[in-house]
């Protein structure tokens, strides 16, 4: 008995002696893959479609390649946006109050500041320096005429422009920079390209450190000793 599909035996070979791929031949005529493999087994194919086929079927996987690439990067753009509208939901909870900006700065001077006689915070995120001037001016009363720079940079690292880089991005002028060191390890090493760097700011007295530090210990304590359980 024939089956169904056996008057589309004819198309489905000549398909398959074109270059065409089982899977292929399969989605594009609907016919199970066990029938097609037991038609295709008489089927003599001459050098030139045996390369067809490979090259047909090398360029199927790349193309399913750069569709999963693309699946797998849209995937990520939507986990993304998922956790920036959640960091967005969180933050318009948060009440933007002079106590609030002050813990903030002291948990990043926790990882960041100076915990010797000096209050200074290093980093090489322009954003991160920015946040720091808008607290010390908005809590502090310290203006960025008060505040003194110095710049760390690797050995290929032209001090100028980046004075000039930093001096741009912080609107602080060049005549506030203190100098540069050099880390002559770096030498025959080269600078990531957007690498400019770290600024450290010396940003006021010695008071606005202590206050910091006690302002962080004592949190981190406090969140301890209550914990955060319901």
């Amino acid at each position: 008995m024939k089956s169904k599909w056996y008057e589309s035996k004819e198309i489905a070979i000549t398909l398959r002696k074109s270059g065409l791929s089982m899977t292929l031949i399969e989605r594009k005529l609907g016919i199970p893959r066990s029938t097609l493999s037991g038609w295709f087994k008489t089927v003599q194919i001459t050098e030139e479609q045996r390369l067809i086929l490979m090259k047909n079927s090398q360029d199927g996987w790349k193309k399913a390649r750069i569709k999963a690439v693309e699946w797998h990067r849209a995937q990520k753009n939507l986990r993304l946006l998922k956790a920036k509208q959640e960091a967005q939901e969180t933050l318009n909870k948060i009440p933007m109050t002079n106590e609030i900006l002050d813990l903030a700065f002291a948990m990043l001077y926790l990882g960041e500041g100076a915990k010797n006689g000096t209050t200074s915070l290093a980093s090489s995120d322009p954003k991160i320096l920015k946040f720091v001037l808008a607290v010390l001016e908005k809590n502090y009363a310290i203006t960025k005429d008060m505040v003194r720079c110095e710049l760390h940079l690797r050995a290929d690292q032209k001090p100028t422009e980046s004075k000039k880089y930093w001096s741009s991005e912080l609107g602080i002028p060049i005549s506030q920079f203190r100098g540069c060191y050099i880390d002559k390890r770096t030498a025959g090493r080269p600078t990531y390209e957007h690498y400019n760097g770290v600024c450290v700011l010396y940003c006021g007295p010695i008071a606005i450190q202590r206050k910091l530090i006690f302002l962080y210990n004592l949190f981190c304590e406090k969140i301890t000793d209550i914990g955060l359980g319901g």
